[in-house]
């Protein structure tokens, strides 16, 4: 054997252990809360905090032994050390998806408690992060995106009936699906009454919340955000024939892959006002809870936005899945608008560098920004094939290309002077 085929060997040898060791983590399915916990927040006419603590998870405890799955993976790490050396660029980030997966089991195992929380902070960031130094936080961002929201929340755009019921959307999407991915027909998309979103994707599916309603251009969302970015690169990770490890994303693949997909909604012009609004909120809520807010302070700050009261609780038991309904929060969902704001500049600057072939490997798999150079390594060695899948804006850079030189451009522009020349026009 070659000693360029003995070296892929044991790169994909590491590579799929690291994705059997984490076939059994299911972070969504451990914190989330059952209905029971809803049903007696209602009944107490939301005035009272729900019952969950450190013990009401220890009455569901994990699908696996997280003692015998961190030593998993610190014998996957060692053993990466010892093969492939040090500084081997692979190996650098295999030993880094190790480390993080046994940070998520460190946070599994304290559900309800304070450092769920702080390792949550960790993995994911905090609403208080800046983009770089003397830049707005992630609250910031938030709250001057709500002040444009609100404006347009007074007119017509913010009105658009949902009349699609889980049936017909699973339908609609369904034929989405089997259009956008001809070569892997096994994506399914079906119903579910046990997610706490209206969607979720998964390797090879889209789960569709039983009791949801949509609008067309909801499933336009879904189809982009969903399908063409979850699923797709789920999808290109399953076809690497070495690095399998691409197929699944440890947390700081989840900046990446919520960048990517809030980027598609804008590109494809699939977004609105009300999305945008929703994301800015699970932001503020985020910082709410950040600041000493607990699971009441939350749940008024969404029904004084406007949200109904089933609304309001769904989205209050995102922030503290995981914690207590007076702990720190899960702050999983700041990667929305972190990912969209990391990935678009990512992109802007390689458009202005002229390294266009470093775009579309953003999809080959469930990728991190830090990783794209070596990403770019790979693929000229030979190790990382390109992305099977690519949806239509990045499939032809050129239009892309275009749409980031004069976004460039604009951002270079004051907008207070513009609407200062403008006051007189508009």
């Amino acid at each position: 054997m070659k000693q360029s085929e003995q070296y892929q060997l044991v790169i994909r040898s590491l590579s799929d252990r690291i994705v059997e060791a984490q076939a059994p983590i299911r972070v969504l399915d451990a914190i989330k809360w059952d209905d029971g916990i809803r049903d007696a927040f209602f009944k107490k006419r939301c005035k009272a905090l729900p019952e969950v603590t450190a013990d009401y998870y220890a009455q569901r405890p994990l699908s696996f032994d997280p003692a015998e799955r961190r030593q998993i993976f610190q014998d996957i790490e060692r053993d990466i050390t010892r093969q492939l050396g040090s500084f081997n660029p692979v190996g650098q980030i295999m030993r880094r998806m190790c480390r993080e997966y046994r940070m998520v089991i460190r946070m599994l195992e304290a559900r309800g408690t304070q450092d769920f929380g702080l390792i949550s902070q960790e993995l994911y960031g905090a609403a208080s992060d800046a983009f770089h130094a003397g830049d707005p936080t992630l609250t910031d961002l938030g709250i001057t995106l709500s002040e444009s929201l609100k404006n347009i929340a007074r007119t017509d755009l913010a009105r658009e009936p949902k009349t699609i019921a889980a049936p017909e959307a699973v339908e609609i999407l369904q034929a989405r699906m089997n259009e956008a991915f001809p070569d892997d027909q096994a994506v399914r998309v079906f119903e579910s009454d046990g997610i706490v979103a209206d969607a979720a994707a998964g390797a090879d599916y889209i789960k569709i919340r039983t009791d949801a309603l949509f609008n067309q251009r909801d499933l336009n969302i879904l189809a982009v955000h969903e399908g063409m970015v979850h699923v797709a690169t789920s999808l290109n990770g399953q076809h690497q024939p070495i690095c399998t490890f691409l197929a699944k994303g440890p947390p700081s693949s989840t900046v990446t892959q919520e960048g990517l997909a809030i980027l598609m909604e804008v590109l494809t012009f699939n977004s609105y006002p009300a999305r945008l609004r929703k994301l800015t909120d699970r932001t503020r809520a985020i910082q709410i809870a950040e600041t000493g807010g607990n699971f009441l302070d939350v749940f008024q700050f969404y029904r004084d936005e406007g949200y109904s009261r089933d609304d309001g609780y769904n989205n209050a038991s995102r922030v503290f899945r995981g914690s207590s309904s007076e702990g720190l929060p899960f702050t999983k969902d700041l990667v929305y608008l972190k990912g969209f704001i990391l990935t678009y500049n990512y992109i802007q600057l390689a458009v202005r560098k002229g390294k266009l072939q470093q775009i579309p490997l953003l999809f080959c798999g469930k990728t991190t920004l830090e990783d794209m150079r070596t990403l770019g390594q790979l693929v000229e060695e030979g190790l990382v094939v390109p992305p099977r899948y690519l949806p239509a804006p990045f499939a032809d850079l050129n239009a892309l290309s275009a749409w980031m030189c004069f976004s460039g451009f604009l951002n270079n522009l004051s907008l207070e002077r513009v609407e200062a020349d403008y006051a007189n026009i508009l």
